[in-house]
């Protein structure tokens, strides 16, 4: 009895383990869901998200374009969140880590404010341009007022009548 318990037990380890040494393959696939360039947690993910909205908006399905882009928003802002977070967690542990972090967090930040320049421009378009404020105000916040994309969310904001003083770029002379 016991030769056919501990026959059993091996049989049972043995079928245990290669069904562990199975894991780190099927890791490496979820890792690799993850780095899709079409669906997964990453910025390819969120630019091809993006790209349905902007189809969406083409044909005039601005229901859909808006919540592809709320979705689209919605994921650049919680990449920019880790990549934050996880550079904060590495500093003065390993520079190259929160050196990574920071490039990537930027990359998310630029694409969260071109997310919200056209959802405040799709938002201006369903008439609804009071819900379009926030949205330009943090893209000036988030991108500076001199950057391109925050000079364009300030004309937005003047557009709009929320601010009524133009702002002049660095080299350009201010409008009396």
């Amino acid at each position: 009895m016991r030769r056919q318990f501990a026959a059993f037990s091996l049989s049972a380890l043995a079928a245990v383990a290669t069904g562990f040494s199975a894991l780190p393959s099927q890791a490496d696939e979820a890792q690799k869901v993850l780095e899709s360039p079409s669906s997964g947690f990453n910025l390819s993910a969120i630019e091809a998200k993006v790209a349905q909205g902007d189809a969406a908006a083409a044909a005039g399905k601005l229901q859909q374009a808006k919540a592809d882009y709320d979705s689209a928003r919605e994921a650049a802002q919680n990449l920019t969140r880790f990549y934050r977070n996880l550079s904060g967690s590495f500093r003065g542990l390993d520079a190259r880590i929160p050196r990574e972090m920071d490039q990537k967090g930027r990359a998310a930040l630029e694409l969260q404010a071109s997310i919200d320049l056209r959802l405040a421009s799709l938002l201006r378009r369903m008439n609804q341009p009071a819900s379009a404020v926030p949205l330009l105000v943090e893209v000036v916040q988030i991108m500076t007022p001199a950057s391109p994309m925050g000079q364009k969310a300030y004309q937005g904001l003047v557009e709009l009548g929320f601010v009524s003083t133009p702002y002049a770029a660095a080299g350009a002379a201010p409008t009396p």
